[in-house]
């Protein structure tokens, strides 16, 4: 697992320019405050990104420290977002955790983790997004029908990802996985699911 002990702010993953930006006062605290440089959360090593040394920052506001964690990992999960996202799909075309476990080289017991968390918030994933893809792109048309709440919370965080580039010009190496992790604020697997996306219009936030 990987342990936060601070509120969370998701950033890019480029760790140079999250470090310009900050200094430049680019980030804010969901109070609506600029967030400054406030040192380092602890070392941790993310399997599939590799070892991060998370920014700290501090609201100049409310004075609330926050994390700024990447948008390439998920809260408290050891693993990056982009595997995690690779199960759930999977996963939603019907694999079962234990191929899905070989294929991706992790332990049955991780895997079988992460499928029951997302299963766990399908309903409210799937909300979520279809509001957030709606306001991205008002004239999008019916989602397909899938035979679980599962495949349709992965479904529409694939179609809400395609519609954010088509329609906000989102482009560069972040993946859909990337960018449902910036929208969910790094909760697709926390018990204490989201309860709604980051600004919606601006719903990619502080990830460029």
């Amino acid at each position: 697992m990987v342990l936060l002990e601070a509120p969370v702010v998701m950033v890019g993953s480029d760790v140079v320019e999250v470090d310009r930006r900050l200094r430049a006062g680019e980030f804010a605290c969901p109070c609506g405050g600029d967030l400054a440089p406030w040192g380092h959360a602890r070392e941790r090593r993310v399997r599939g990104v590799g070892v991060l040394r998370p920014r700290r920052a501090r609201c100049v506001s409310c004075l609330v420290t926050h994390v700024l964690l990447a948008v390439s990992c998920l809260l408290r999960r050891a693993d990056g977002v982009d595997v995690i996202g690779a199960a759930l799909r999977m996963k939603a075309a019907g694999a079962g955790h234990r191929p899905i476990a070989e294929l991706l080289g992790r332990p049955v017991s991780t895997v079988r983790g992460w499928l029951r968390a997302f299963t766990r918030n399908a309903e409210t994933v799937r909300s979520l997004f279809t509001a957030l893809l709606v306001q991205i792109d008002p004239l999008t048309g019916p989602l397909p029908d899938h035979p679980s709440v599962f495949a349709d919370a992965v479904e529409v965080i694939g179609v809400c990802a395609a519609a954010a580039r088509r329609r906000l010009g989102v482009v560069g190496s972040v993946s859909p996985w990337q960018l449902a992790a910036a929208a969910s604020d790094g909760r697709l697997l926390s018990a204490a699911a989201p309860r709604q996306v980051i600004n919606t219009s601006r719903p990619l936030g502080t990830v460029r």
